[in-house]
């Protein structure tokens, strides 16, 4: 047959798995990262053989309820316990990463973010590198006592590209934690995730309505956006990486061959693997010198403006607020 699909985008980018099925990194390929978020847990643990997952998760979240984590709803902690297990079983088979997305409810809140993450450490984050510090609670705490001998510094958190979302990013950044902004649409977002120093941006190419609405089709895909933010990165010196998700076909996915890092579901890398670059005829928005394309704008400089920030997000997409809309939708 050929080369496939796969083998051609993974000579130009990084491919990652985007589930929470330990059986796709053992069976489907070598990735590097895993991403993952509750909607995937959801669907992830509806199957029969994770039973004694949920029945773990739930003990384990009463035990912790009645200690440290007191002031956290039993099944707010079962559910994040459930993600863990599930992450902390595809890392062997993945030599990257692994996501876990903090709690979508508190979007909006910089501190109950930063608690979902990690709450205050016992040493001074400025003295200790991270590996050496010893959280209270959060997610970095459930990981370390689930399995003690895990290499923190492999978990990346995903967070929701606000305002709010943003600089929690900012704060676990400085302390050495990796993030990863997510539910990304438009520059402004991808400028301040870059600012405050996330490790990835995650654009959505597609909202999230694609998945569980057979009949929507997403007018305006969010490529470009993709060229646009690693040009922009490029050209300003930012290390953040651009790791595209909500990806719904092969084209899709071969169009942005060239982009750092690229989440694919297991449908979709199962159909790169089958399918032959002979007769593509895909090309890559990377591949074109299209003065539109590769727009990169002058840098955007936000520091602790909020109110310039949501002025601009909310006139970003032609004025028409598209980017607000999607990241509600989420978050």
């Amino acid at each position: 047959m050929g080369q496939t699909l796969l083998e051609l985008l993974q000579s130009r980018t990084i491919v990652d798995c985007d589930t929470m099925d330990v059986e796709v990194p053992k069976n489907l390929g070598k990735y590097v990262d895993c991403t993952s978020n509750q909607a995937i847990a959801y669907f992830e643990l509806q199957k029969t053989e994770h039973k004694d997952t949920i029945r773990k998760s739930i003990a384990l979240a009463h035990k912790f309820h009645e200690t440290s984590y007191s002031d956290i709803p039993v099944k707010e902690l079962a559910v994040e316990i459930a993600m863990i297990h599930l992450q902390l079983a595809i890392a062997p088979h993945i030599t990257g990463n692994i996501h876990i997305q903090t709690n979508p409810y508190h979007s909006y809140d910089t501190l109950r973010t930063i608690e979902d993450s990690k709450r205050a450490p016992l040493f001074p984050a400025t003295f200790l590198p991270i590996s050496h510090l010893t959280y209270l609670t959060g997610i970095i705490n459930l990981v370390h006592q689930i399995s003690s001998d895990f290499d923190i510094t492999r978990l990346c958190l995903k967070i929701p590209s606000t305002w709010q979302g943003l600089q929690a990013c900012k704060t676990l950044q400085s302390e050495g934690i990796q993030t990863l902004a997510t539910t990304l649409f438009t520059m402004e977002q991808a400028s301040l995730a870059a600012e405050v120093g996330c490790l990835y941006i995650a654009p959505y190419v597609n909202e999230l309505r694609v998945h569980f609405d057979a009949g929507f089709r997403d007018e305006n895909k969010k490529q470009k956006l993709c060229v646009d933010a690693q040009r922009y990165f490029e050209k300003y010196g930012y290390q953040t990486q651009v790791l595209p998700a909500s990806l719904t076909s092969t084209d899709e996915i071969m169009a942005l061959a060239g982009v750092h890092h690229i989440t694919i579901a297991p449908s979709l890398l199962v159909e790169l693997q089958r399918k032959s670059t002979e007769g593509l005829n895909v090309k890559s928005l990377f591949d074109t010198r299209d003065e539109e394309v590769w727009r990169a704008g002058e840098k955007m400089v936000w520091g602790m403006d909020e109110g310039r920030w949501r002025i601009d997000f909310t006139r970003s997409c032609a004025g028409d607020g598209e980017g607000e809309r999607k990241l509600v939708q989420v978050s």
